[in-house]
């Protein structure tokens, strides 16, 4: 017969603990080995879960693939914290995925933990940990989620190193959309001035394509893809309203001067019946004030986004465009 280990004290039972807190608090070292408890990193434990962590089906959109790798990330960051020295602090995309920035979609797995201290402190070294040592620069310590995390200027350049420029584009929109009210587009120049661009020249390139008002990486995908298709840059989540100033609906990007509004719908399956229905009505709403909805789905946009530019331009023509200009 298997002896049940017994219950830890409430506060290490839902939250990851230091083993010296836990001895501290009475916890008997026999008890810190229980395998009910995983080790994230050298002295530290947490309860293990009673179900396994879920992943992702199939079926799940690109979004929510994203989602559940940054949500990954923020698990680990935080099951690590107990350890994590005053002199350290997150880094890299652990930094951007604290903050809930968007980070690059990995087939190869998950997101390394990146913990980070400044000069002359000793570079963190630990087990499932990537450790930095960067150079010593005034401020920049930020709290995020709770937890420690370097300037987010810094962290977007930090984790440029290994983007993709449209990645590095998507993570720079979110820092500075005025909903977020993190940091500015200045911000992010004034970290390149001062540090430098990383090889390929990839954070100018960025910077060029950055823009204030998107407020999801799939927003910025469609953007980007419309924009390097020839076709006009839009106005990001427009507010369009009646003539009486009643709100009528927020729209991902908008035309104002054709009355085409697009919209990206990331949902596989519409399996909340009440909620399309409510989208369905809203559609109607904006139909009924002359302008021509476009609704982009994930399939529409990945693998190739041809699709998406196609109905974007369709719509465009159709209200009166001719090719050139806005």
């Amino acid at each position: 017969m298997t002896r049940r280990a017994r219950p830890l004290p409430p506060p290490f039972s839902d939250r990851p603990f230091s083993t010296a807190e836990a001895r501290a608090a009475g916890v008997s070292p026999s008890r810190l080995r229980g395998r009910d408890l995983e080790r994230p990193t050298r002295g530290v434990r947490v309860v293990r879960p009673v179900a396994p962590r879920p992943i992702a089906a199939e079926t799940a959109s690109h979004s929510e693939r994203l989602a559940d790798l940054r949500e990954d990330l923020v698990r680990r960051a935080r099951e690590v914290a107990p350890a994590v020295t005053p002199a350290q602090f997150f880094s890299h995309s652990t930094g951007l995925a604290l903050l809930g920035a968007p980070l690059p979609f990995r087939r190869d797995g998950a997101h390394p933990l990146h913990l980070s201290v400044r000069r002359p402190a000793p570079q963190p070294r630990r087990t499932g940990v990537v450790g930095h040592r960067l150079q010593d620069r005034p401020g920049g310590r930020w709290i995020a989620d709770g937890l420690p995390i370097d300037h987010p200027a810094r962290l977007w350049r930090q984790a440029a190193g290994g983007w993709d420029v449209d990645d590095i584009i998507a993570a720079g929109d979110f820092l500075i959309c005025p909903r977020h009210r993190l940091i500015t587009l200045d911000d992010l120049w004034d970290e390149v001035r001062v540090v430098g661009d990383v090889s390929g020249r990839k954070l100018h390139r960025a910077l060029d394509e950055i823009r204030a008002g998107a407020e999801t990486a799939e927003e910025t995908r469609l953007r980007l893809a419309i924009t390097r298709a020839g076709l006009p840059e839009p106005a990001l989540n427009h507010d369009l309203r009646t003539d009486a100033g009643r709100f009528v609906a927020r729209l991902d990007l908008a035309y104002p001067r054709y009355r085409v509004g697009v919209e990206h719908d990331g949902r596989v399956h519409a399996f909340d019946e009440k909620q399309f229905a409510r989208d369905a009505d809203r559609w109607d709403d904006i139909r009924r004030e002359g302008w021509t909805h476009v609704r982009i789905l994930s399939h529409h946009l990945r693998p190739d986004p041809a699709r998406a530019v196609q109905k974007v331009a369709e719509a465009l023509l159709a209200a009166g465009w001719r090719g050139h200009g806005v």
